[in-house]
C-alpha cells in the first residue's frame, strides 16, 4: 500500500537519481513561476495543503519520508499554490518546528542529499537571523558532504543561503514580502527593492 505521502515525494523529486540528474528536472519545478505548475499544486495536493495549514497530517511526521513530505507541503506548497498572497507564509512557524524536531532526530540525514535541500531551506525562509545563521552552516556543511562532481550545484544553493542571511541581517525581514503581509516598508527597504534580485 502507499504511503499517503508518497505521491507528493514522486511530484517533487522524480524518481531516485543523483542530485545533478533530479535538479536538472526539476529546477523549473522548485524555482520556476508557473501559473500551470502553480494549477496542477493546487489540484493535486491543494486538499492536504490546507489540512496541513490547520495542523493535521501530524501522523506523517512519524519517519523520514512523510517528515520531509509534510515540511514540503508546509513550506514549499504555500508559495504556490498560495503564490501572491500573505498566506503564502502560513506554514512557516510550523515547518520550522518540525524541521528543529527532524534535525534532533538525524532524520536530515536519511532522505537523499537533493531532498535535504528542501528541509534545510526552511530556515533559510525565516525571518529569524539566528536560523538564517543555520541554514548557511547546514548548506555549508551539505556542499562539503557533496561528490566534487555536484559541489557546484551545491554552491549555487549555499549563495542563495547566504543571500538570504544577508538580508535579514540587514533588515530582519524580507522587505519583499511587506506589501503582502500589510506591512509599511521603510525608505531603505523601499530602495533595496529597486535592486536586482531583491525579492529572490
Amino acid at each position: 500500500m502507499t504511503a499517503p505521502w508518497q505521491p507528493l515525494l514522486d511530484w517533487w523529486f522524480g524518481p531516485p537519481a543523483t542530485a545533478l540528474e533530479v535538479a536538472s528536472v526539476r529546477q523549473g519545478l522548485w524555482f520556476g513561476k508557473r501559473a500551470e505548475q502553480d494549477r496542477e499544486a493546487r489540484e493535486r495536493f491543494g486538499a492536504l495543503l490546507e489540512q496541513a495549514l490547520k495542523g493535521g497530517l501530524e501522523d506523517w511526521a512519524h519517519s523520514p519520508p512523510g517528515w520531509l513530505a509534510l515540511i514540503l507541503l508546509l513550506d514549499q506548497l504555500p508559495r504556490m499554490v498560495l503564490r501572491d498572497s500573505g498566506r503564502a507564509y502560513a506554514g512557516d512557524l510550523r515547518a520550522q518546528a518540525l524541521v528543529e524536531r527532524g534535525l534532533a532526530q538525524g532524520w536530515d540525514r536519511q532522505v537523499p542529499a537533493i531532498a535535504r535541500v528542501f528541509v534545510y531551506l526552511v530556515f533559510e525562509h525565516a525571518e529569524d537571523l539566528a536560523l538564517q545563521v543555520r541554514a548557511v552552516q547546514l548548506f555549508r556543511d551539505l556542499r562539503a558532504e557533496a561528490p566534487a562532481a555536484e559541489q557546484s550545484l551545491f554552491d549555487g544553493y549555499l549563495d542563495y543561503a547566504e543571500r538570504h542571511r544577508q538580508v535579514i541581517a540587514r533588515f530582519g525581514r524580507f522587505p519583499h514580502r511587506n506589501a503582502l503581509l500589510d506591512r509599511r516598508s521603510t525608505a531603505e527597504e523601499l530602495g533595496f527593492l529597486q535592486e536586482p534580485g531583491s525579492g529572490f
